[in-house]
C-alpha cells in the first residue's frame, strides 16, 4: 500500500506543481486514477529519475501545501 493517498482534485493541482517543477512531464505521462497511488510513484520515480523516498516526500509536501503555487 502507498504512504501516500491523493484524491483525483488533489491530483489535478499537484500534476500541475510537478509539471513546473519537471517541465519534461506531460499530461499523458501523469496521469492517474485514484487508489493507484503506488503505479503513480512508481512511474514518477522513472520519470525524474529520483529514489521512492524522494518521490513520496515531494507528493506529501505538494498536497500539505495545497493551495500554494510552491512545490
Amino acid at each position: 500500500m502507498a504512504e501516500i493517498s491523493i484524491s483525483n482534485q488533489d491530483w489535478n493541482r499537484v500534476k500541475i506543481k510537478l509539471q513546473r517543477k519537471y517541465n519534461h512531464l506531460t499530461d499523458a505521462q501523469l496521469q492517474y486514477t485514484e487508489g493507484q497511488e503506488d503505479n503513480l510513484i512508481t512511474r514518477i520515480m522513472d520519470l525524474v529519475n529520483r529514489d521512492r523516498n524522494y518521490v513520496v516526500f515531494t507528493l506529501k509536501k505538494a498536497l500539505v501545501n495545497i493551495d500554494n503555487n510552491r512545490l
